[in-house]
Parts: C-alpha cells; sequence; structure tokens
C-alpha cells in the first residue's frame, strides 16, 4: 500500500507514538502516554479496528498497555521467525525501509534490516552517512529526511546528536524510528531490554535492577530507567565512576514517578540484591580530548566469577553491547548471562514495531 493510500485511511481515537501531521484528528494528550495510528478494516467487518503506531522517538512515550501490545506481538514475530526458511512471510511485502546511520552500528543496523527482510520488506541502508552521505557536504538533516522520504515507506535513524530524532520526525510524513540520537535515548533497545527481562525473570513490576558502567552518556541506561519506572514496585542501584554518574534528569524523573533509586559504589554489594545487572562499557567516543578520563573510568567495574557467586540464582546479566573487558567472556557460559539471548531478542522487537508501524496488528 502506498503511503499517500495509508495516509487516507480513517483515523479512529485510540488511545495509544503518535503524529499530528499525519493524524490531524487525533487530540494531544501528555507525551508520556503512547497513540496508534488506526485504519477501519475491510467492508465485510467494519466493526474490527487496525491499530497502528506512530513514530518511536523517545521511551517515556508508551504507556503499558502499549509495551503489552508491543511484546504480544513480538511474541507472534518469533514464530514468524522461526518459520521464515520454509514459507517467508509476506506482511511488509512491497514495503521500502531506509536506514539512515550516521554512527556506527552493528547490532541494531543489522536486526532493523533482518526484520524488514524477514517480514517480506525490502532495505536501502547507509552505514557511515556522516561520512558517506550528502551530510559530508553540509546537507542538513531535514533536507536529508525530505528526500529520503521520497524513496522509502518508514526511516530508521541513528544519529551523533541528541534531539535529531525528533528534528526527523517533525519533518517526514512517513514513520520515524529513533535507533540512538547521541547520548540522548535508544527507545526500541529499551523495549527490547524489557523484553527481555519480562522473558528471562517472568514478570516486570518488583524488579531490582543494577545499572552499571557509563551511566552519564549510555542512552541504553537513560532508555530503560524511562520505560521500566512505567511498573510497579521497581528500585534501581545506579554503580558507576564519579566521572559519568548518572544525570539529574533520569533521577528527577524516576523520583517523578515514585521509583526508588539509589547511588553505590560496590559492584558486589549491588549485585547480591538484583534481579538484573545490566553492564555498560565505558564509551570513549564521548569523552572527546579527555583520555585521561576515560582511562580513570575503565575497568572500575567487571562483572566477573565474582559477581556470578554472590548474583541470585534467578537473577540475569544484560549487556547492550558491545562489551569490551567489562564482563569477562568466563561469563558467557553461565545460564544468567542473557545478552546474546538479548541481542536476539532485539529483532523480535524491531520486527513487531515494523509490522505496527506499517500495517498494524
Amino acid at each position: 500500500m502506498a503511503a499517500a493510500a495509508r495516509a487516507a485511511l480513517p483515523r479512529p481515537h485510540l488511545p495509544l507514538p503518535f503524529s499530528s501531521r499525519r493524524s490531524p484528528s487525533l487530540s494531544f494528550t501528555p507525551p508520556s502516554t503512547v497513540h496508534l495510528r488506526g485504519g477501519a478494516a475491510a467492508a465485510p467487518h467494519p466493526q474490527l479496528v487496525t491499530t497502528r503506531l506512530g513514530d518511536v522517538i523517545e521511551a517515556q512515550q508508551f504507556d503499558r498497555d502499549a509495551l503489552n501490545e508491543i511484546f504480544e506481538v513480538a511474541r507472534e514475530m518469533e514464530a514468524v521467525e522461526r518459520g521464515s526458511h520454509g514459507a517467508p512471510s509476506r506482511v511488509l511485502q512491497g514495503y521500502l525501509m531506509a536506514t539512515l546511520f550516521y554512527e556506527p552500528s552493528t547490532r541494531t543496523r543489522l536486526s532493523f534490516e533482518a526484520a524488514m527482510r524477514r517480514l517480506g520488506g525490502e532495505v536501502l541502508t547507509t552505514e557511515n552517512a556522516r561520512e558517506f552521505s550528502s551530510a559530508a557536504k553540509g546537507e542538513t538533516l531535514e533536507d536529508t529526511i525530505r528526500t529520503v522520504e521520497g524513496y522509502s515507506d518508514i526511516i530508521v535513524l541513528r544519529h551523533f546528536e541528541s534531539g535529531a530524532a525528533r528534528r526527523a520526525a517533525d519533518t517526514a510524513n512517513i514513520p520515524v524510528i529513533n535507533a540512538g540520537d547521541g547520548p540522548g535515548q535508544h527507545p526500541t533497545q529499551a523495549l527490547l531490554d524489557v523484553y527481555t527481562i519480562k522473558r528471562e525473570i517472568g514478570t516486570l513490576d518488583g524488579i531490582k535492577l543494577g545499572l552499571v558502567g557509563d551511566l552519564a552518556n549510555g542512552r541504553t541506561v537513560r532508555s530503560l530507567a524511562y520505560l521500566i519506572a512505567k511498573y510497579q514496585n521497581i528500585k534501581i542501584y545506579f554503580v558507576s565512576p564519579d566521572v559519568v554518574k548518572m544525570k539529574d534528569d533520569i533521577k528527577d524523573y524516576l523520583n517523578s514517578q515514585g521509583v526508588a533509586w539509589e547511588e553505590s559504589s560496590d559492584l558486589l554489594e549491588v549485585a547480591s540484591k538484583c534481579d538484573v545487572i545490566y553492564q555498560t562499557r565505558i564509551q570513549k567516543e564521548r569523552f572527546s580530548e579527555r583520555i585521561d578520563l576515560y582511562e580513570a573510568a575503565r575497568g572500575k567495574y567487571i562483572v566477573d566469577k565474582k559477581v556470578l557467586g554472590v548474583l541470585p540464582k534467578h537473577a540475569v546479566i544484560m549487556h547492550p553491547l558491545p562489551r569490551l573487558d567489562e564482563i569477562t567472556v568466563d561469563v558467557d557460559s553461565d545460564p544468567r548471562a542473557a545478552y546474546f539471548r538479548q541481542a536476539k531478542n532485539g529483532l523480535y522487537i524491531r520486527m513487531a514495531l515494523l509490522k505496527l508501524l506499517l500495517v498494524g496488528r
């Protein structure tokens, strides 16, 4: 279905991200609420409604109902992916996804492209748009988006500037997915992280979560903090070197949502209390010229056999990857090491998002 035809579909008032330029009949509600766009079903069953997402820009845009629906579709996508070798899906046949990546990526870019192809769609891709696109000639992001939307049905954007995804969404007339914007947010990573916790632990309410490593620059931990705050009786422990402590905006948000948190310098003590240890690397690329600060922070908190020794048997270790030396390789064989399962879950979540964004439930 062409983008123009999709835009002409009726939009019922549905309480689940949204774009006022594509759905002018929808009224604004607080940013913490997700909105779905919807199209009426085929003629014989007018009572059926197909819900469809708008843009995916920030983790806090999702409410629990939206998260439940995304996770249900992700479980369906697990079955689709398992069966794709025998009978390839045609759910997104005829659709084109453009991936614009201004920063390096392996898992995010490839999982989005794999997700699109597993569902029968096609991909237009640029791996290093910062150097090998018209951005190198000085073209604005807005002009790039206006051009690329003419070639595709959906844009997946990774950018080095915080707020770039919002700018792209405000420009485009097709859905935009934020695949990471500088030190800002990475909402699809947060979705797959929460999905992984649910699949591994069995519940989300009551979780004790240890966020470890580069909390100042890590967009993954920022987005995860926003998203896990949707659940009840959450306790978050921040464990990081002083130079990369969690920023006050996240702490203020957690306070506003009634989420308990505390800072600690003792990883072993925190690990003994947690259901999830979410380790991150110290991000050298965010330190600019201050390599001395990077070297001072790197290697201070490492998940190793000592951590495994105090970690509860039911708990899991997660990492958004890539890792350097912050999780030792001898941890990989422990069943509580969930980070490669976590990466695979990114495929299912991104398949679910593409389906919901382009054709609905």
